[in-house]
């Protein structure tokens, strides 16, 4: 464990003018405040926040985020309150220990929803102020460190999987990759102990093999290559660590013997001139392995990192990864945004340097006057992004869900017509596009130009794409586009506009069920009969209560007794049916109703409704098998309601099994009848086929079942078609 006049050396090696008084006082304050308390492997408990402060150091980061580091578990853990914090340490003290203070004792239900809390609250304080995240990527990463002294083995698991789940991708990134590799393989020993064994012993012996020289003389040829071409470069080897030879033996479904790039190079160069002279002398000596080169200097990550990366084919045919950067890239890549803000940022004080010290500058909140706080900038807006999605998940598990999208994906570049460039997942489509521009954008698309070409919304967008979204004000976003969305903020989107519309339609559904029920009292409500109901039934509102009929998690007769005490008697099963049909018109089908598959019920068929416990009423025909079957079965979870068509109902889709003669033109036969009596075919599935006859099951949109049955008929009249029926 560092002492305390260690920690607070090395804070002003990089920043002389540090509050040396505050530092002491915090350190003092850490080991009075845990005093005898002990960590699971015996240490001392201070001893965890001393190291947590350690590790910040070697980022350099200011005097305010390491004295928070010192502190950041007084509050949870001890009898410290944060008003004390802040009376002896400052606001800006106070309020980063707060957001960076464990949320362990948050009481919910599940553990999903105790993770969502957690991760909710955590997101919205560190897009206050990034160094909050910092300081727990720190701790996260200190408690890895020790995590093996924990003694129960779920308990380890759970921790490793939290941290490889949300830590280690949020320090990808923020771009601090060596905090992320650490964290991963710490992790993978906990979750895959066999694997992580079998993969550190096979790099033994392969290092072993080559008399451990191997990526030494791969290196120092590197080193010479570049000599020869004029670029002083210092060149450094590894073989990449267990958890990504694990997840490209998993990705690649093959075996350790089958990789064949498990050595990788980097080449640290003077200037971004120098990285682009390297990679041309590195390619005229060793072929490129097509497909693997990538220029994160000219499109840097969203994160910031930049760097060039190739890979090709060296000696005895084995392939080694190359990066190529400057010291200032490598940095950044090492330790992210906190070496970004170290070269970047200017600090407000001055600071009179030490000659013997570096010239480094801290990483401070201090960036403005009067504003302490480390915002994350234009190069991190997917903090903007997470933040957004808080505001638009509905539960615990689309919010780690969303979160979880949004840091994982690999990304792609393209562009809008005025050249700005839009950072995306690999494999998004027009919609994802359309949301990360702006949300009005998304939610009116309706068409896409992509490199000037009108491609349909599904399409998938390559790197450098010039994308155009096509936009109407009288378009909404569609269920459909739950299927072509892949980025956590399209998704986040789509479902809040879905959510709402379903509530409306909810609500609506439910106030024609009311008043069946009204209908059905056995006398006439009171004026206030409505306020008492909702007290009885504990429900804020009316509207709430409407979802709840709706949804049917009230049933009639709860209602019915909260309304009027006593009317929902013994008597209620021999109540007279509803008193009329409810119109299925002005519904969102999907939302306050859906279709049955089974049957697939069209316009003109006659219909019955079942509601079923929290999920929208199933419109059913009133000869499918499903009703015969649920009346026997006398389900007493599921309520049957008289509904029909509306005037205006839209047409809906049928499914029809027809056999034709194997011949050839017969499938085109089939398509020009179907035309002609203006059906669409959105399926067709090859059921059955024999030398004499195939069977096709078509799905068709019609306007009702008049039309259906003229469009069987003149099937069943065609030539090359044996039969035709609805199914």
């Amino acid at each position: 464990m560092l002492r305390q006049y260690e920690l607070v050396d090395r804070v002003l090696d990089y920043d002389p003018g540090a509050d040396e008084a505050m530092l002491n006082r915090a350190y003092v304050f850490s080991v009075n405040a845990h005093g005898t308390q002990k960590r699971a492997s015996g240490d001392p408990y201070f001893s965890h926040p001393i190291e947590v402060a350690g590790i910040l150091t070697e980022l350099h980061l200011d005097d305010e985020t390491i004295a928070t580091a010192i502190l950041h578990d007084t509050v949870e853990d001890t009898v410290a309150t944060s008003e004390e914090i802040e009376r002896i340490f400052g606001a800006n003290v106070a309020r980063l220990v707060d957001g960076v203070t464990k949320l362990s004792k948050i009481e919910a239900q599940t553990e999903n929803e105790r993770a969502a809390e957690n991760l909710r609250k955590f997101l919205m304080a560190m897009s206050g102020d990034i160094r909050v995240l910092l300081v727990k990527l720190a701790d996260r990463l200190h408690n890895m460190r020790t995590l093996h002294h924990i003694p129960k083995p779920e308990k380890r698991r759970r921790i490793a999987r939290e941290t490889m789940d949300i830590y280690a991708p949020l320090a990808e990134r923020i771009g601090m990759y060596e905090f992320m590799k650490e964290m991963q393989t710490l992790a993978f020993a906990q979750l895959e102990p066999e694997a992580y064994e079998s993969i550190t012993r096979r790099l033994e012996q392969l290092k072993e093999g080559s008399g451990g020289d191997r990526i030494a003389k791969i290196g120092s040829g590197l080193k010479l290559l570049l000599s020869r071409g004029r670029i002083d470069a210092q060149v450094s080897g590894r073989e990449k660590h267990p958890y990504s030879i694990w997840r490209k033996m998993q990705e690649r479904h093959i075996s350790f013997e089958q990789l064949s790039d498990i050595m990788a190079f980097r080449a640290i160069v003077p200037t971004e001139e120098d990285c682009y002279r390297a990679l041309g002398i590195i390619h005229r000596r060793w072929p490129m392995v097509p497909g693997r080169f990538k220029d994160y200097i000219s499109t840097p990550k969203r994160n910031g990192y930049r760097s060039l990366h190739t890979s090709v084919i060296h000696a005895e045919n084995r392939r080694i990864e190359i990066q190529i950067r400057t010291p200032e890239m490598h940095a950044e890549a090492e330790f992210g945004l906190a070496a970004h803000w170290a070269y970047k940022q200017s600090v407000t004080a001055e600071v009179t340097e030490r000659p013997d010290k570096p010239d480094k500058a801290p990483i401070t909140g201090r960036d403005t006057p009067g504003d302490t706080r480390l915002r994350p900038d234009a190069q991190h807006g997917w903090i903007a992004d997470l933040v957004e999605i808080l505001d638009t998940a509905a539960t615990p598990e689309e919010l780690l869900e969303h979160t979880r999208i949004a840091m994982y994906q690999d990304r792609i570049f393209a562009f809008t017509p005025k050249g700005e460039l839009i950072q995306l997942p690999k494999g998004a489509t027009p919609i994802d596009f359309a949301y990360a521009v702006h949300t009005d954008l998304g939610d009116q698309a309706v068409g896409a130009k992509v490199n000037g070409r009108v491609v349909p919304l599904s399409t998938v967008l390559e790197n450098g794409d010039q994308v155009q979204v096509l936009r109407s004000k009288a378009q909404v976003p569609q269920a459909s586009w739950l299927n072509l969305a892949i980025t956590a903020k399209a998704l986040a989107a789509i479902r809040r506009h879905l959510r709402n519309e379903e509530r409306g339609q909810t609500v609506a559904l439910g106030r024609k069920l009311y008043d069946d029920i009204v209908a059905r009292l056995p006398a006439t409500l009171s004026a206030g009969a409505m306020d008492e109901a909702l007290k009885r039934l504990k429900l804020p509102d009316e509207a709430a209560l409407m979802q709840a009929i709706a949804r049917r998690t009230l049933t009639d007769g709860q209602v019915m007794e909260a309304l009027m005490p006593g009317s929902a008697g013994a008597d209620l099963a021999h109540a007279p049916p509803q008193s009329g049909a409810i119109s299925i018109q002005g519904l969102a089908p999907g939302v306050a109703y859906e279709l049955a598959a089974c049957c697939h019920p069209v316009p003109g068929d006659r219909i019955v409704g079942l509601r079923r416990p929290d999920a929208s009423i199933e419109v059913h025909a009133i000869d499918c098998r499903i009703l015969s079957d649920l009346a026997e079965r006398s389900d007493e979870e599921t309520d049957w309601i008289d509904v029909q068509w509306g005037d205006k109902t839209e047409g809906a889709v049928a499914r029809i099994s027809v056999e034709v003669r194997n011949e050839p033109g017969a499938l085109g036969l089939l398509a020009t009848v179907i035309g002609q009596h203006r059906a669409n075919i959105i399926n067709l599935r090859l059921d059955n086929r024999d030398a004499q006859f195939h069977t096709n099951m078509i799905d068709l949109e019609v306007h009702d079942s008049h039309q259906l049955m003229r469009l069987l008929s003149a099937l069943r009249a065609a030539d090359a078609v044996n039969a035709a029926e609805r199914i």
